[in-house]
């Protein structure tokens, strides 16, 4: 079944190391490290005046926003060599992540502890993810495309409904700039991983645009253990290749209005462990295209219509399951959005008009039902006047399956000085079943209902010199939330309570970035059999230190993360230890359009698994040549 995936591999890299290591010798031959001028990248994270879009749908600086919000840029986006987009997302506060293996393998995000369906993750605007199992498809997305992802945590369905419970996550590919400029990279490492991409982009009068290819190999390690249930162990190696990329094309059509174009695509094929026998593997296909048009249509109201696809393909190729069909199971979802946003003397009100289509399909028996339609309503306002800050949204869908759900969320912020803020928010929110919880055969419930919650927080931020620090005790609570399991059920009630503290910081030349997480995810239903028990896979306690040192043309730093235990059943039956992993890197300019990346992930080599029986990383190393130039 889908969500049982791993994978396997013997997949050739077909370049070569020495291309690679011979190339960087002749680089450092050819540039003098004396004329190399130092550089930095700051974390995004401390740069308070940083523009985001996702806390309110409308341009916003990070210290002005009322949400719990991290920014990570391009830079350490680059210095994630061998990294997933779920473990990059799962180095930051209030993220957790779990993987059925390494690269190219089923991987699940949550915030704040919540269910990983509680995660709405948007791409350049546009919503992705299977429709079939809630989730996206996030072992697809290419790191190489992204250039800036905004994490809000909290609740937000008052603004994006469905979904958006724990917060949203938003991916902007990369785009077009003055002049024209060219960028490469190839790397090589462990378990003959490999990857080579290259991109352009331009910026010249009213157009603008990008274009940015890659492919990614390697062999992998094995997916699976001896431990795995069902009978899925198989000890070959499960490996994994991608090619990828993006485009967009922009417009200055004049007066303010602009048109883009953009289209993101990724194919795939992961090998996987569904038991001794045939080769399993699957190809995979993630894919969001969009064409915007916005502009003022008076000095105080601008406005845009989107028009988008995504689509999420899963095609199982070859099976050792009895249990498993071969063939394609799709997700197709076309979007519509019309978004406002008007200038009033007490903030910027939004007005938002959507409508979502899903449909569905699947190798063998078909669902029962295999479209949706969702139509949306939007209204909101975030303004601030003196120390007094606020922002308010509401919300009404109208579910074709479901019928109407309306949804808000209301936050505070007072500034108690120049430095110092305390806030406060409320929001309501709920998440319709997937088409694999209502429809796959043996494997469904169809009576099942929507998940409705109720989501509060209270915080503090401090704000200094290239400082911040933030403090949040949140608070869920979940009725009908949809257990996991074989016959999937609704839960009367769940709740997931807990603290996170933060602090990101830039002082002279050394960058730091540190969180530490507690949360509390249970079954609140008193009665029941796992009443307090924790919910699967989620983890209680987690620490997280980033550091980073500029030393004039070379930058060093590390990552450690530490989880705690998690259970991988409801009845918490089945422990899985807690865990604590060490990256270090090393990134040496050699010249103004040219540097070269060392980096080592788990250094001490810690075996660790984040799903039952299946493996995570060893020790690995990366060695990478990037040309960013023209």
């Amino acid at each position: 079944m889908q969500y049982l995936l791993s994978s396997r591999a013997s997949i050739p890299v077909s370049f070569s190391s020495k291309l690679l290591v011979t190339a960087i010798a002749a680089t450092g031959c050819a540039f003098s490290a004396t004329t190399i001028a130092q550089t930095t990248s700051a974390t995004a994270t401390a740069k308070v005046d940083t523009v985001i879009v996702t806390a309110t749908r409308t341009p916003t600086r990070v210290d002005q926003a009322l949400g719990d919000v991290t920014v990570i840029d391009r830079g350490q986006i680059e210095q994630s060599a061998g990294k997933t987009l779920a473990e990059l997302l799962g180095q930051q506060a209030g993220v957790q992540f779990w993987a059925n293996g390494g690269q190219g393998k089923p991987s699940s995000v949550s915030l704040r502890g919540l269910e990983a369906r509680h995660t709405l993750l948007l791409i350049d605007g546009v919503r992705y993810s299977s429709a079939t199992l809630g989730t996206p498809t996030w072992e697809n997305i290419p790191l190489e495309s992204i250039e800036r992802i905004e994490i809000v945590r909290g609740p937000l369905s008052g603004l994006y409904g469905s979904d958006a419970v724990g917060g949203v996550i938003q991916i902007f590919t990369r785009r077009g700039k003055d002049g024209l400029r060219g960028n490469a990279v190839a790397t090589i490492g462990s378990k003959h991983y490999g990857q080579l991409g290259a991109g352009l982009s331009f910026g010249q009068g009213a157009f603008d645009g990008s274009v940015q290819v890659q492919r990614t190999e390697n062999r992998g390690f094995s997916a699976t253990n001896s431990r795995v249930p069902f009978d899925l162990y198989n000890p070959d190696n499960d490996g994994f290749r991608q090619n990828s990329g993006n485009a967009q094309l922009g417009w200055k059509i004049g007066g303010g209005w602009r048109a883009d174009a953009r289209i993101l695509q990724s194919d795939g094929v992961t090998q996987y462990d569904d038991g001794l026998g045939a080769d399993a593997k699957a190809k995979l296909r993630s894919q969001v295209a969009s064409v915007n048009v916005g502009g003022p249509v008076t000095a105080l109201w601008q406005t845009n219509v989107r028009v988008a696809r995504s689509t999420d393909d899963y095609v199982t190729l070859a099976s050792a399951s009895p249990y498993s069909d071969l063939g394609k199971i799709a997700t197709v979802q076309d979007q519509l959005a019309w978004e406002n946003t008007i200038a009033t003397p007490v903030g910027a009100a939004v007005v938002i008009l959507e409508q979502t289509k899903q449909k569905v399909s699947r190798p063998g028996e078909p669902f029962t039902l295999s479209d949706r339609n969702i139509m949306g309503i939007a209204a909101g306002l975030n303004g601030g006047f003196g120390a007094h800050h606020w922002q308010a949204n509401l919300r009404h869908d109208k579910n074709s399956q479901f019928g109407s759900q309306t949804t808000g969320t209301a936050a505070y912020g007072f500034d108690l000085t120049s430095a110092w803020r305390i806030g406060a928010a409320y929001g309501t929110s709920f998440v319709t079943p997937t088409f694999n919880q209502l429809y796959y055969p043996g494997y469904s419930n169809p009576k099942l209902l929507p998940e409705e919650g109720k989501q509060s927080e209270v915080n503090v931020r401090w704000l200094g010199n290239n400082q911040q620090a933030r403090l949040t005790y949140f608070d869920s609570r979940i009725r009908g939330y949809i257990s996991s399991g074989p016959l999937p059920t609704n839960i009367p009630r769940t709740r997931i309570d807990g603290v996170t503290a933060s602090y990101e910081a830039r002082i002279a030349n050394v960058t730091l970035a540190a969180s530490v997480d507690h949360v509390n995810p249970r079954n609140d239903s008193s009665g029941s059999s796992s009443y307090g028990k924790l919910l699967p896979r989620r983890v209680k306690d987690s620490a997280k230190l980033s550091a980073d040192v500029d030393l004039g043309a070379w930058r060093l730093g590390g990552s450690l993360v530490a989880f705690g235990e998690r259970f991988e059943d409801a009845a918490n039956s089945t422990r899985l230890p807690g865990f604590a992993t060490l990256d270090l890197r090393a990134d040496w300019r050699l010249a103004k359009e040219w540097s070269v990346a060392f980096r080592v992930n788990n250094v001490t080599g810690k075996k660790y698994e984040t799903v039952y029986g299946y493996n995570q990383p060893g020790r690995e190393g990366y060695l990478t040549l990037r040309y960013s130039g023209f």
